[in-house]
Formats: structure tokens, sequence, C-alpha cells
């Protein structure tokens, strides 16, 4: 178990929990938002989320307002939006600070990690990917823009899988 799967974050439905429920499972973590332009990045989370799911792959959404608060909602209703407007079945986070004086402790151990140009530090905008491998190691940082199926997303997720395919 590593340190980042001990930190404890609540569930949107305000349940508490932690990565080590996913302990073996790859994560692909996100900070997401409603109403930001990067929202239809949903659909390919939901994409990803059942296509992987079998070979051990949890997508988490994590809602924050920190950028231009476009994440203004309350829990049921980033619940419903999610669900009704993309269909996101995966596991959605409380909404929390990831950045800032307030940094939620589960982003002051990811803000660690580089990107793949070797910068670490502050989340740069919201839908910034995290994959955390299933030994509970951050394997890989997309910035917002990647969009979740880029090929340098897929060939990390494939990477630390924990159920090949042949």
């Amino acid at each position: 178990m590593t340190e980042l799967q001990n930190i404890g974050i609540n569930t949107l439905g305000g349940a508490p929990t932690s990565l080590e429920e996913y302990d073996g499972r790859a994560v692909l973590l996100v900070n997401v938002a409603s109403k930001c332009g990067l929202t239809p990045q949903y659909t390919k989370l939901e994409q990803l989320a059942k296509e992987y799911s079998d070979r051990g792959l949890t997508v988490i959404g994590v809602p924050c307002n920190q950028f231009g608060g476009q994440e203004p909602g309350s829990a049921e209703e980033i619940e419903t939006f999610c669900s009704t407007t993309y269909g996101v079945t995966f596991p959605l986070m409380e909404k929390v600070d990831v950045n800032g004086d307030d940094q939620h402790p589960l982003y002051a151990e990811l803000t660690q990690t580089p990107d793949a140009d070797g910068e670490a530090g502050a989340i740069q905008w919201n839908f910034e990917k995290f994959l955390i491998a299933p030994d509970g190691t951050v394997a890989g940082r997309f910035r917002p823009r990647t969009e979740p199926d880029a090929p340098e997303i897929i060939a990390a997720i494939d990477k630390v899988l924990p159920v090949r395919t042949l």
C-alpha cells in the first residue's frame, strides 16, 4: 500500500473512501467540471471506463470549481448532470480544491509527479489526468487538453493494466 492510496477522500455522496479501495486496479484520476470547454471529455472517459474495466482500469472523476467557477453545482447537481448528459457510470468523488491553500492532500501528492515534459506542480485546468498503477504508484500525468483516448494515454494504460489480452 502506498501513501497515496491511504489518503482519505469522500465520494460524491459523502461516504469516506480512499484509493486503497482500488488496490490492484489501475486508476485514471481526473479533476472534472460540468461547465468547461473540455467537459465533452466525459464521453471518452466513460468509454475508457467501460472498455477497460474488465482489464482492471477504474476511471475516477474529482469535481473542482477552481478554474473559472466551472463546477458550481451541488453534489446532487453534479451527479445528475454527469449521468444524464454524458451517461457517466464511473465513480465521482467530492468536490475539492486541487491547488492552493485548501488543496486536497490527494492532489498535494499527485502534483509532485511530472508530466511527459518533466514539469510537476500545480494543476493547469480542468481535466488533468493522473494514471495510477495497480501498486499505487503514479504511472503518468497528462495535461487537460490531452484527450482521454490519446495514444499516449492508451499506451500508458495498456502498460499498467493488471489483466493482459493476447
